[in-house]
This record gives C-alpha cells, sequence and structure tokens, in this order.
C-alpha cells in the first residue's frame, strides 16, 4: 500500500504551499484530542486508526521501571505540551508518549517565528521557549481526563524550568511542578538540556544538576522513575558527570538526546522565512543531523553504566534500521518527533516491521535481546568467531571498531550471523580505508 502522507499530503504541505509549522501543529492537537475521546463517532475513527497505524506484537514488548511498553516506540516532548492530546497516542501506534515539556508557571515561549522546516537536512529548528499553560492547568486536565481514562499505554512528563525563575531557584521550580503532577505521569523527566530558555543547559553541570536531582527524589514519595534529558553536544566528561550524579541520586535513566546547537555539515545555508545565515539563527536542531551523534552517545552511556542504566534513544529516528541502530547501542526505548514529522502518521507502524524483520534476521526473540548488541561485542564479552588475532574476521572486527557508530547495526548482523562476515567484507574494508565511505 502506497503512504498517502509521504506520496501526496507531505509534498503540499512542505513544498507546494508551505504551511506554517506552528499554525499547523496547532490546528492537529484539536482533531487529536477529539480522536482520544469517547463516543460512537470515535470508536469508529479509532478502530480505522488501529488498523491503519497499530502493530501488536509480544517480541516487540519492553518491561521498563515496573511498567508495560507495547512496543518500544514513543512519542518526544514539544508535540503535545499540555497533554491536550494523552488519549490519542495510543491509537497511533506509539508504545508511550512524553507530554511538556512543561514548567511552573504558565509563559507564551518566545517571540514567533520560531519553528522552522529544514527540509533538505530533514530536520526541525525549533526555539519554541517551553511554551505552555503550566503545571496547574496540566495537572487539572489529566485529572479531568484521567477519571474518565486513562490511557492505555505509559504517559511520561517532561518538566522544565520556567523562564522567569533565576537559576539559583531552580530546584523548587521542578519541585512545585512535579509535586503537582506526580499522580498523573507514570515516568517524569527532568529536562536541563533544552537550548531555548537562558542559561537552562548550565544546570547539566554537576554543582547545578546535584540539588535538583536531589529535591526531585526526596519529593518522590511514590518512587515514580525519574529521568534526565541531556543534550548531544555535551563533552565525554560532561556526559560521565551527569551519569554519576544520575547513579549517585538513583534515577531511573537517561534520555539521549535533545536538540544540537551544532550547524556542521548542513545543507540549508539561508532560513528562507528570516533571510538569515543558519550559522545566525538561534534555536535546536532535531531530526537527521542529530542523528549519529545520538547514537554516539547512547553507545558511550552504555558503554560507561555496563548496560545497568536504561536509555531512551531520541535523534535522527526516520526508519527501522535508525531504531535498530540505537537499541543495537544500548537505547532499551525509543523516541520520535521529527521523523514522524516527516514520515508521517504510517512511520510506527512501518518500523516496527522493521524492527520485526531485523529480530528475525538476528535471530533475536525480542527487542531485550537487541539492546546494546552491538556496543556488548565492541566490549569483547563475547568474540562471535574463532580463531587469532590477525585473522580475516578478526581484522574485519578491528576494522568495524575503528569505524564510526553508523557501522553498529553491521556489527550486530555479524555477532548474530556469523557466517555474514563474508558477505561484509567488501564493504568493512571499504570504510577502513576509505574516510569518505564512513557515514
Amino acid at each position: 500500500m502506497k503512504d498517502p502522507y509521504r506520496q501526496w499530503l507531505r509534498p503540499l504541505i512542505f513544498n507546494r504551499f508551505k504551511l506554517d509549522p506552528e499554525r499547523l501543529h496547532r490546528q492537529v492537537i484539536g482533531p487529536l484530542a477529539w480522536l482520544g475521546q469517547p463516543g460512537a463517532t470515535q470508536q469508529l475513527a479509532q478502530a480505522w486508526a488501529q488498523q491503519q497505524f497499530c502493530l501488536a506484537d509480544q517480541r516487540l514488548v519492553q518491561s521498563c521501571w515496573g511498567l508495560t511498553f507495547s512496543n518500544p516506540m514513543g512519542l518526544a516532548a514539544g508535540f503535545d505540551k499540555d497533554g491536550e492530546a494523552a488519549l490519542a497516542w495510543s491509537w497511533l501506534g506509539f508504545g508511550f508518549a512524553e507530554l511538556g515539556t512543561v514548567t511552573r508557571w504558565a509563559q507564551p515561549g518566545n517571540p514567533p517565528p520560531r519553528l522552522f522546516r529544514l527540509v533538505e537536512d530533514e530536520a526541525v529548528l525549533n526555539r519554541m521557549g517551553f511554551n505552555n499553560q503550566g503545571s496547574a492547568a496540566l495537572a487539572d486536565r489529566l485529572a479531568q481526563i484521567w477519571a474518565v481514562q486513562r490511557p492505555p499505554i505509559p504517559i511520561g512528563i517532561n518538566l522544565g524550568k520556567s523562564k522567569a525563575t533565576e537559576l539559583a531557584a531552580a530546584a523548587e521550580d521542578y519541585r512545585a511542578s512535579f509535586q503537582q503532577l506526580r499522580p498523573y505521569g507514570d515516568y517524569f523527566v527532568v529536562n536541563v538540556s533544552s537550548p531555548n530558555t537562558p542559561g537552562l543547559r548550565s544546570l547539566q553541570a554537576a554543582d547545578h544538576l546535584d540539588p535538583i536531582l536531589a529535591t526531585l527524589q526526596a519529593e518522590n514519595h511514590d518512587q515514580k522513575p525519574l529521568l534526565v534529558k541531556i543534550a548531544p553536544d555535551l563533552s565525554w566528561a560532561e556526559i560521565d558527570a551527569v551519569i554519576d550524579l544520575v547513579t549517585a541520586h538513583r534515577l531511573a535513566g537517561i534520555i539521549a538526546t535533545n536538540t544540537t546547537i551544532a550547524r556542521e555539515g548542513l545543507k540549508t545555508r539561508l532560513l528562507p522565512s528570516t533571510g538569515q545565515p543558519i550559522e545566525a539563527e538561534p534555536g535546536g536542531i532535531s531530526g537527521a543531523p542529530l542523528r549519529q551523534r545520538s547514537t554516539q552517545v547512547i553507545h558511550h552511556i552504555y558503554q560507561r553504566t555496563q548496560g545497568h542504566l536504561p536509555i531512551i534513544g531520541v535523534g535522527g529516528i526516520f526508519t527501522a534500521t535508525d531504531a535498530w541502530e540505537k537499541i543495537t547501542a544500548g537505547a532499551c526505548l525509543l523516541q520520535a518527533y521529527t521523523g514522524w514529522i516527516y514520515e508521517g502518521p504510517w512511520m510506527v507502524k512501518r518500523l516496527l516491521q522493521g524492527l520485526l524483520t531485523q529480530l528475525e534476521q538476528h535471530q533475536c526473540h525480542s527487542i531485550t535481546e537487541a539492546v546494546g548488541l552491538a556496543t556488548s561485542l565492541v566490549h569483547s564479552r563475547f568474540w562471535p568467531w574463532g580463531g587469532l588475532p590477525g585473522s580475516a574476521p578478526t581484522v574485519l572486527w578491528l576494522a568495524m571498531s575503528i569505524c564510526s557508530d553508523s557501522g553498529l547495526a553491521a556489527r550486530g548482523l555479524l555477532a548474530a550471523k556469523p557466517g555474514a562476515e563474508p558477505v561484509l567484507l567488501c564493504p568493512a574494508i571499504l570504510w577502513f580505508i576509505c574516510p569518505s565511505c564512513n557515514g
């Protein structure tokens, strides 16, 4: 079946009419909120959506923090900031959804225009600035929705710092939001990595992050899973410092990663709506340009924690191959936002079908078996072939380990199917000797 979104709708939205992305986003939220409501007409729409967009298979089920995820693909924070469509996301095939980012105080965010498509790069530039109705309004809305029906999938809530709150008072700001929303979220995320609130990223530094995490855990009487979302632009030493704090405060995991402020390698040179060079435009970039770096960060966290800390991988997931690379790098769950915008509502089902194909090809019985597969091999926790150093498999293995993380999926294939090494030997040698081949 042809995908009507990719074939007809996306060209019209992105290229022909070039519809304003923020305005279109607001128009989409209304029908999605309607889809999740009870009612005879909604039931017909829900049945159609389930047939079109959903895929159930026991091999895709993930268990984490005492929660069951019907599949590992979730909606990232930023799309449903105020929880208006909280009941709709399961009908679109997602295994979980993350609401927010929400702040203690309602705030309008940064002035528009603040959301831009970079179509040539399959990316989005945003400088929204945590526009939302505030944690009290979200708590009231979820209380009303949950009283009638709680979503069948886990719901996370992403917490940010209010722009009006001084950095020194950030811990109390996060605590107040958490206190109001604690009954309604299945897990919570401390967002200290958005580039669009002045000074926010400085809260990733250990001396600033430590009191925030301590304050939240002191308030966490129900032992709700708490995660921290980090920026892709941190150095390895800075990421290690965050990992140490997460471990010390017994947080549930890390989300890797938020948007990037890097501009290297972009095809887009000028932002058409402003006429300014892309390097001069503030904001964070999501989508395909983030793909490789976010996978590298996932790989590093998994390696550093020996696979004991759950990781939600996000950044540049458009296809099953993208998802598989992040899973085998160490992510136990995934999230998409920009990829979903570009690929459309059929993306999740198509991606899940592709993951099942990957499981079969790698002789894995579940997603759980694939988590960290490539990273584990790089660490030589087991050696996929016998033989002495200097044998063809050994040389191939070393070559692929030296190459960038784009080779993670191939390394996973070689581990699960040792007989595949002759097939992959030629491209692996090209990777090794030709930097231009090493994407």
